[in-house]
């Protein structure tokens, strides 16, 4: 997918593990990846969407969730792109999810070729604003 290439990332999740494999996989398209352990340490960063961006966020991270951090974002008028990925996912969670601003919500373990449609919608999403 040619929309991935050179676009950027914001990982955000409390997992190593699910960073460093969301990190590999995403380069592997070309992009560039900021990744964050937490979500106050993406928030106290100041970004801002940028285009041909998206936001990955886990749903449950200690502190605060993917959900708070939507809510934040769109309370400061930032409109990037976002993707929860969340381990425990329902019907309720997905209307949450979406009502907070995500564009889609995606069960772990994340199926690759799931991931990089939603982040190609996301890009397109941002690229037309």
């Amino acid at each position: 997918m040619d929309i991935l290439e050179g676009a950027t990332a914001y990982v955000v999740d409390d997992d190593d593990a699910v960073r460093d494999s969301m990190r590999v996989l995403l380069e592997s398209y070309g992009m560039s990846v900021e990744d964050f352990p937490s979500a106050c340490a993406f928030l106290r960063t100041g970004l801002r969407g940028l285009t041909l961006s998206c936001l990955l966020l886990d749903l449950h991270m200690p502190g605060m969730g993917g959900v708070e951090v939507l809510e934040r974002l769109r309370a400061r008028g930032d409109s990037i792109p976002a993707i929860v990925i969340t381990g425990k996912g329902d019907l309720a969670t997905r209307s949450r999810v979406v009502g907070a601003g995500a564009l889609d919500m995606l069960e772990k373990p994340v199926n690759e070729e799931a991931l990089a449609h939603a982040i190609a919608a996301a890009l397109r999403s941002s690229a037309a604003v």
